[in-house]
C-alpha cells in the first residue's frame, strides 16, 4: 500500500478518510497538532518551550516542528502513514521530499481533495457536535441531522456550534488554503504523485476513490 498526504481544504473529510484507513487498512495518521500536543506534555526543555508557546498561540516554526515530524516517521518501520498538516509550505515539502530520499521512501501519493465551496460552506457552518459524547451532525444535510432538533441522538446532550464554525471564519481558513496550496499542489504534480478526488460525493464513493489511488 501507498503511503499517503492529503491535502484538502477544511471540512473536506480528512478525517473521515484518515479513520477508515487507520481502523481498516493497517495506516498509521501523523498529525502536526497531535506531535505538537503531546511533546507539550513532556517534562523536557522541548516540552516546555512547546507548551509555552502554544498556550501563548505563538507560531512554532519548522526548525521545531521538521525534528519532530522525522522523529515520528522513524518510529514507523514499514508501517504505511498518512500525513496532515504537512507539507504546508514549499519549503516543507521540500524537506519532505529530501527526508523521503533519506530514508527510501518513494512509495507515496498525494491526494488533492476537490470540493464545491458552497458545500464546505454548509459542512463547516451547519456542524453540530454533542456536548457530552462529541458526536458530530449537520443540520444542512439530512443523513447527519439529528433527530431532534439541538439534542444528541446517541447520548441525549445538548448539540453546539464551535465557535470557529461560523461563515467569516471558514472563508478566512478558506482562502489562506487555498493561496497556501496551490504552489503544493503543482509542486507534486511536477513530481508525479498528484491525484484528484472529488469529495463532493457519498462517503462509499470517496472512500473507494482513495483507496484506488492507494493501489494505484
Amino acid at each position: 500500500m501507498k503511503n499517503l498526504i492529503l491535502i484538502a481544504p477544511p471540512a473536506a473529510g480528512k478525517g473521515t478518510i484518515s479513520s477508515y484507513l487507520v481502523e481498516n487498512m493497517g495506516y498509521q495518521h501523523i498529525s502536526t497538532g497531535d506531535i505538537l500536543r503531546n511533546v507539550a506534555k513532556e517534562d523536557s526543555q522541548r516540552g516546555r518551550l512547546v507548551n509555552s508557546l502554544m498556550k501563548e498561540g505563538k507560531f512554532i516554526g519548522d526548525d521545531i516542528i521538521l525534528p519532530l515530524f522525522k522523529e515520528e516517521l522513524l518510529k514507523l518501520h514499514n508501517t504505511p502513514f498518512i500525513l496532515d498538516g504537512i507539507p504546508r509550505t514549499i519549503e516543507q515539502a521540500d524537506y519532505l521530499t529530501q527526508l523521503f530520499h533519506e530514508l527510501n521512501v518513494d512509495n507515496y501519493v498525494v491526494i488533492n481533495l476537490k470540493i464545491n465551496q458552497d458545500t464546505l460552506l454548509k459542512r463547516a457552518t451547519g456542524r453540530r457536535v454533542c456536548e457530552q459524547c462529541k458526536e458530530i451532525y449537520n443540520i444542512y444535510f439530512e443523513n447527519y441531522k439529528p433527530k431532534e432538533e439541538n439534542i444528541c441522538d446517541q447520548c441525549g446532550g445538548k448539540l453546539i456550534q464551535r465557535n470557529d464554525d461560523t461563515e467569516e471564519t471558514f472563508k478566512k481558513r478558506f482562502q489562506t488554503y487555498v493561496e497556501n496550496t496551490e504552489p503544493l499542489i503543482s509542486y507534486y504534480e511536477k513530481l508525479g504523485k498528484l491525484k484528484k478526488v472529488d469529495v463532493d460525493a457519498t462517503e462509499e464513493e470517496i472512500i473507494e476513490n482513495v483507496k484506488g489511488c492507494l493501489n494505484d
